[in-house]
This record gives structure tokens, sequence and C-alpha cells, in this order.
């Protein structure tokens, strides 16, 4: 309904206009911070992989855990390990004690390009996601966002 057919007031917004207006500033948001770490020569796919493999013990983890993570299929991991093995900012390599598995190892350069990027990516996220947030809204968003990650089996 319009405000028109409400006699000038506004409606509050149904579930479904609140799914479309998530769905649309999601991507909108990703679309604007793909946009400038691509203008610093990385894709926000490249950062957030490098930054799991900074934040893992040994910046190492197996690729099955990565896949997981990133929410990619194994092909795509592949991939985009592969890309970034041609940067010099990743290796994969034969799990160690586990001759059958396979792992992602970030490199001394790939642990460069992170900290190089990671300036310029927090102002980014500060700018564009945490200026419009109150410090309530970031621990009421935490724990919204927890509730659907556990909901799917993943919290």
């Amino acid at each position: 309904m319009s405000p028109a057919e409400t006699g000038g007031a506004s409606r509050a917004p149904d579930r479904w206009d609140t799914w479309q207006l998530y769905f649309e500033t999601t991507a909108r948001l990703t679309s604007r911070i793909e946009e400038r770490l691509k203008a610093h020569g990385c894709s926000l796919m490249e950062y957030q992989l490098l930054l799991l493999l900074h934040g893992a013990p040994e910046h190492c983890l197996r690729m099955g855990e990565l896949a997981r993570r990133l929410v990619f299929s194994p092909s795509r991991l592949n991939y985009q390990v592969k890309v970034l093995g041609e940067r010099g900012w990743v290796q994969r390599r034969r799990a160690r004690g586990d001759g059958r598995g396979w792992e992602a190892v970030l490199t001394a350069n790939g642990a460069q390009a992170f900290r190089r990027l990671r300036p310029a990516h927090a102002r980014d996220v500060e700018e564009l996601f945490f200026a419009s947030l109150t410090a309530d809204d970031v621990a009421r968003l935490g724990d919204l966002m927890g509730r659907l990650a556990r909901g799917m089996g993943e919290g």
C-alpha cells in the first residue's frame, strides 16, 4: 500500500519488504566494498581468503575448511588459490602429516599484501557499514546474524 492509500501514513514494512531491503542493501554494500578493493588490485573474495589464512594458525588452512568458510565449491577454491598462487600470495601443498589432504598457506608476500590492503579495507568498512550504526545496532546485528547462522547449522 502506498502512503496515499493509507491516508498519507507510512506503513510498517512487512517481512518481505524487510527481506528485499536486506537483499538489496547487502548486494549494494558488497559491490561498493568490492569496487574499492579492486582499486587496490584485490577482489573481495581474494581479500577474504587472505584474511582467513592470515588469522589461521601458521597462516595455513585445509582446503576443505577454507572452502566451507568462504562458501566456495572445491573447484572455485582451487581456482582462487591458483590465481593467488600466481601472484605469490598463497601456496597449495599437501597437508602436513596427512598425504591425502591439501592445504593453502599464506606466503610472506601474501602476508605483506594483506597488511598493505587491510588499512584501506578497514576504512571502507568503517565508512560504508559501521558509520551508519550505533554500538547497540552492531550488537543487535551480531546477535541476529548469529541466530541466522545457527539456524542454517553454521553456528
